[in-house]
């Protein structure tokens, strides 16, 4: 398959997937073992951030190192929280000439059979990729609760009107990103919190970025997310009042 990321084959392209983990022992192995082996081939490195774990994450990933030659371990020394994290990732990517950054989430809210889908639109000059529950289909289906679920229409919409796009999903935590996105958008100016995907949103809007979506299952359900809906709710409306105000 000749996939390209502009003058580039995916397979001829330095990539990097990005894991984010805190207190992961439990879940994390898994989701590297679902890793596609063709998938795994593709892929540069695979970048594990213990964000301050106070379980065997880091001895865990030390393990998994052994059999699988392309992981790569960073340990905060303290919890910085999920945008923290990220920033900690990027700062990485670019310093190691990273051409694209697909994220996966350790405990396996997001699978990682959807790795290879999230990639390919770069092939087309996608400069942002963005994992869309809705476009799979009923969300309640994969175990969201009807709280989150019209919560999330109702944020997708207000925020397609105030950014004058026609996304359908601002909140999933399936991204990809390539370098000339990582260059543009000011991501160390962001929030350390779960607000960080809708900031980098924005600063790919603002930086007039392709932004590209791709269906994804949801998977919801006890242990798979620390995200609390109304505070999180409440961040997103400070974001856009913010970007209303030209603020970020």
């Amino acid at each position: 398959m000749n996939l390209s990321v502009k003058d580039r084959t995916l397979e001829n392209s330095k990539i990097i997937c990005y894991m984010p983990a805190y207190n992961a022992e439990l879940l994390m192995e898994k989701v590297i073992r679902d890793i596609p082996p063709e998938t795994m081939e593709i892929l540069n490195t695979v970048l594990v951030i213990d964000d301050g774990s106070s379980d065997g994450t880091a001895a865990l990933t030390r393990k998994l190192e052994k059999e699988f030659p392309k992981i790569s371990l960073i340990q905060h020394p303290a919890n910085r929280g999920y945008g923290g994290v990220q920033k900690t990732a990027f700062d990485w990517i670019l310093e190691n000439s990273g051409e694209v950054a697909v994220m996966l989430h350790s405990d396996g809210q997001y699978p990682p059979g959807y790795l290879m889908p999230m990639l390919i639109p770069f092939e087309s000059g996608a400069d942002v990729v963005g994992g869309s529950r809705i476009l799979f289909g009923d969300m309640r289906s994969g175990g969201m609760s009807g709280t989150r679920y019209y919560g999330t229409i109702w944020l997708n919409a207000l925020e397609n009107l105030i950014f004058r796009r026609k996304l359908t999903s601002y909140h999933s935590g399936y991204k990809a990103y390539s370098r000339k996105a990582l260059e543009k958008i000011p991501y160390t100016s962001y929030s350390d919190t779960f607000n960080f995907d809708s900031e980098m949103l924005v600063g790919a809007i603002r930086a007039d970025l392709v932004i590209e979506e791709v269906p994804i299952p949801t998977i919801h359900g006890a242990g798979f997310s620390s995200l609390k809906p109304v505070p999180y709710g409440l961040s997103v409306l400070r974001t856009l009042v913010r970007y209303i105000f030209r603020r970020i």
